[in-house]
């Protein structure tokens, strides 16, 4: 028995999250179908996050054990031949006996994407959050500075939370703009709760749309879920960048 690790990339617009559920098309399910004729014996991922539906990754993390022989190179090139486009493995690595991809991860980093689009775009729905109204990215980008360090984020979890402590530590955020005009907010931590970067970014956005001002996001860090507007921006804007196992080093 082995222990392996793969990063995983994904376009979530056709299923419903990571999550094997009964009902719904999976992530999950997809990669353990799959995985079982390359390894020829039924296998169970662990995921290091459970991504909602229309949410994509770039670099989700799986961990499972296998009596499989496959070696590790020919893994990727056999997976991607029999993976539907829109799910690649990027890398499998061997992993130490024990490796549990969701409870060893250190900090991950997750980016938002947001277009101004006054007409509706067809070509990016499934990528970005259209917005009519563009955003005051310097007043956003000051909202983003004060989510820095260690918070209860009590007030940005939605309901159906895992019962985890809302207290994490935020070691990046901020807001950009690229050449093609996308706005593009990347924040990592040492944890997240349920909807939690949705949720910032809607509060973010108010505040760009001059709804609210930029030091309203210190006070509704102080303040519990239903205390204070707040809804998740949508989901297809939202990519899992990456996950890491050491420390963050800033």
């Amino acid at each position: 028995m082995r222990t392996l690790k793969l990063t995983v990339c994904y376009d979530g617009s056709n299923y419903f999250g990571f999550q094997r559920q009964t009902k719904e098309l999976t992530i999950q399910e997809v990669l353990e179908e799959k995985l079982a004729r390359v390894c020829g014996e039924p296998v169970q991922i662990v995921g290091s996050g459970r991504t909602d539906a229309r949410v994509h990754a770039r670099g989700q993390v799986v961990s499972f054990a296998t009596r499989g022989t496959i070696p590790l190179a020919n893994m990727p090139r056999a997976m991607n031949s029999i993976l539907p486009d829109d799910i690649r493995i990027l890398q499998a690595e061997e992993a130490p006996d024990g490796f549990n991809a969701r409870k060893d991860a250190c900090w991950k980093e997750y980016e938002y994407r947001i277009r101004f689009t006054p007409q509706p775009d067809p070509f990016t729905r499934n990528y970005v959050w259209q917005l009519r109204e563009e955003p005051d990215l310097e007043k956003m980008q000051e909202a983003a500075q004060l989510l820095l360090g260690t918070h209860d984020f009590s007030g940005f979890q939605s309901a159906g939370s895992s019962p985890v402590s809302p207290v994490k530590t935020i070691y990046v955020s901020r807001w950009q703009k690229e050449a093609d005009g996308t706005l593009i907010y990347r924040i990592a931590g040492d944890g997240f709760v349920y909807h939690m970067v949705r949720n910032l970014v809607w509060s973010m956005v108010q505040i760009g749309l001059g709804k609210k001002i930029p030091q309203a996001m210190q006070q509704e860090l102080q303040m519990q879920r239903g205390e204070f507007e707040n809804s998740p921006a949508p989901p297809q804007g939202l990519y899992l960048v990456r996950v890491e196992y050491e420390p963050f080093l800033s």
